[in-house]
């Protein structure tokens, strides 16, 4: 006699991985698929006074986009995140080739705990202290004042150079991590090929070992990226105010403006543009890799 089709279905291997997945399928549902959801339906809603109106409408994304404030904003937001971007994993990835590719395997462990010990304090109280660092009687000021550098303290705060410098040490470990892991994949018999055929060292990075490890560098771009374009607190704190990026924009439309479907529609706005910059940085990345081979 044949199992029915359920004790058949129950027996499979997709029916128990699927099963075994289905506690971290419905977490990430409920708590991240779900609100999302909501901000997309919000967006196509009309603004009442204290209430939102279900009626559909495109009125929220004519009126975000033809706002030439937003545009400004948006365009701050991805340049300020490019940017940190750049220096992070500039910087980044010396750091990971060097723990790679120069210590010994037994201090290896040693500077990556090091990396993470930033990670012990809540990020809030990391901005606070680059906010006393460059205040305009912090930490620089005062040393370079002692030193007779300069007569007058700089002002460093309330620029898009002070957000840049504190998203970039902030997001600093998230870059070198994933970079680290993979030029640890890359199997060290390659480098030596490169070089028995001639080629200089700095052509072998760049043709051998920089290829090999731009999943890493991929990783790090995405992980630096998207949030930094995101970021409220540190505009907040360290701009002042002063340079608001996207996200202090859609937090003032959905609290102090109590414009829900607006700021709802600014948000899947931000999250569109960011889709389509990824996916290009992905594409440039593609054409990068082929050139290589």
């Amino acid at each position: 006699m044949s199992d029915s089709p359920l004790k058949r279905l129950r027996n499979s291997e997709a029916f128990n991985g699927y099963l075994m997945i289905s506690p971290t399928l419905i977490y990430a549902v409920l708590l991240l698929a779900a609100p999302l959801g909501m901000i997309v339906a919000y967006s196509f809603f009309r603004d009442g006074y204290l209430t939102v109106i279900h009626e559909f409408t495109v009125e929220n994304y004519v009126q975000a986009w033809s706002d030439p404030i937003f545009r400004t904003i948006l365009l701050r937001s991805v340049i300020v995140s490019a940017l940190v971007t750049l220096v992070t994993v500039v910087l980044a990835f010396p750091i990971a080739y060097f723990i790679s590719f120069v210590l010994p395997p037994s201090k290896k462990s040693l500077w990556l705990f090091l990396i993470t010990i930033p990670f012990w304090t809540s990020y809030l109280i990391r901005v606070f202290q680059w906010k006393v660092i460059l205040n305009y009687n912090g930490v620089i000021n005062s040393i370079l004042k002692g030193l007779g550098i300069i007569d007058q303290p700089l002002q460093m705060l309330n620029s898009v150079g002070a957000i840049a410098i504190t998203l970039a040490h902030a997001y600093a470990p998230f870059a070198i991590l994933p970079i680290f892991v993979s030029l640890e994949k890359i199997d060290r018999s390659f480098l030596e090929a490169g070089q028995d055929l001639g080629e200089s060292k700095f052509m072998t990075f760049w043709r051998v070992t920089l290829p090999l490890a731009m999943p890493g560098v991929i990783g790090a771009v995405m992980i630096v990226f998207i949030p930094t374009i995101g970021d409220y607190v540190t505009p907040e704190l360290i701009g002042g105010g002063k340079l608001p990026m996207v996200a202090n924009m859609i937090q003032q439309n959905m609290l102090k403006i109590d414009n829900k479907p607006l700021g709802s529609a600014i948000a899947v706005s931000a999250m569109l543009v960011v889709a389509v910059i990824s996916l290009l940085f992905l594409f440039l990345n593609r054409r990068f890799l082929k050139v290589q081979k």
